[in-house]
């Protein structure tokens, strides 16, 4: 089993490589018991929101880490990856602005990648 930091720094690297947007790693350990990290990202498109989505999933299948579930796929708009331990939140930039889920959470600690 990946460690959660680990977990989300791979999810990290693997948005990056789609080129998205405003990448953000939020520790919610001792913020929320929702989850230990949770990632939030945008594209600039539908497609690339997809595009960035499925390379998290099949990046973390690589490694033996299955998601429990994901919601938003089919319009592409905002696609939440649950992992337990990590949510990954990729957005478009419309849904993003509007939503602001970041601000939900403002005693979270920002964490920076590799």
């Amino acid at each position: 089993m990946m460690p959660s930091r680990d977990k989300v720094l791979l999810c990290l690297e693997l948005v990056r490589d789609k080129k998205a947007e405003n990448a953000r790693v939020l520790d919610m350990q001792s913020t929320s018991p929702v989850a230990d990290y949770i990632l939030i990202c945008s594209g600039s498109s539908d497609r690339q929101v997809k595009a960035i989505a499925d390379s998290v999933r099949s990046g973390l299948k690589k490694k033996g880490c299955y998601d429990i579930g994901a919601e938003g796929y089919s319009e592409g708009r905002w696609i939440l990856i649950d992992y337990g331990d990590v949510i990954v939140h990729v957005f478009s930039d419309e849904m993003r602005k509007f939503y602001d889920i970041e601000s939900l959470w403002p005693d979270a600690v920002e964490v920076k990648g590799r």
